[in-house]
């Protein structure tokens, strides 16, 4: 019978680990907590699921965020980039051809995914078609690269940085 039990807890914390990791933010560590902190600029599933681990298990993260310390604020939207990362990754090929246009039914999809207001539409358009060299960094750019170089490009106009918490 104990054995039997043995292999029931084991089955349930293994099936515990990837749900932390996912509830945990962004990057699967999210932004703070003691885990983030502690394993702050390691990449791979081991430092990640040790910080939301971390997070998860000490509780250190819902203090954080109700407190305002351990690196978390009261005032953060929750959001998720996972969507965003999605549609760029399936339809590189149409939106290289939009952006370098500025126009388009694939732009303007993206467009309202990020929640780009009407009023900032044209102002999209027209930046992303004049940075698309800084966005599609070659013809090889993967989507992560292609987010980032977005994200990048929005930040540095005063117009349409609001928008790059969604890529």
């Amino acid at each position: 019978m104990t054995k039997i039990k043995l292999v029931l807890t084991t089955a349930a914390m293994i099936a515990v680990i990837p749900m932390a990791a996912m509830a945990a933010g962004e990057n699967n560590i999210g932004s703070c907590g003691w885990g983030s902190k502690v394993f702050a600029g390691q990449k791979g599933i081991v430092p990640q699921v040790l910080a939301a681990t971390t997070n998860g298990t000490s509780g250190n993260q819902t203090f954080g965020v109700s407190t305002g310390t351990s690196g978390c604020t009261q005032d953060g939207a929750v959001s998720s980039t996972w969507k965003t990362a999605m549609y760029i990754d399936g339809n590189k090929s149409k939106l290289a051809q939009d952006m370098s246009k500025g126009s388009g039914e694939s732009l303007e999809s993206l467009a309202q995914l990020i929640g780009v207001k009407d009023a900032d539409k044209a102002a999209f358009y027209q930046v992303t078609k004049e940075n698309f060299a800084k966005i599609f960094v070659g013809e090889q750019a993967s989507a992560e690269q292609i987010a980032l170089g977005l994200k990048q490009v929005l930040a540095a106009n005063d117009a349409l940085a609001q928008y790059t918490a969604a890529i």
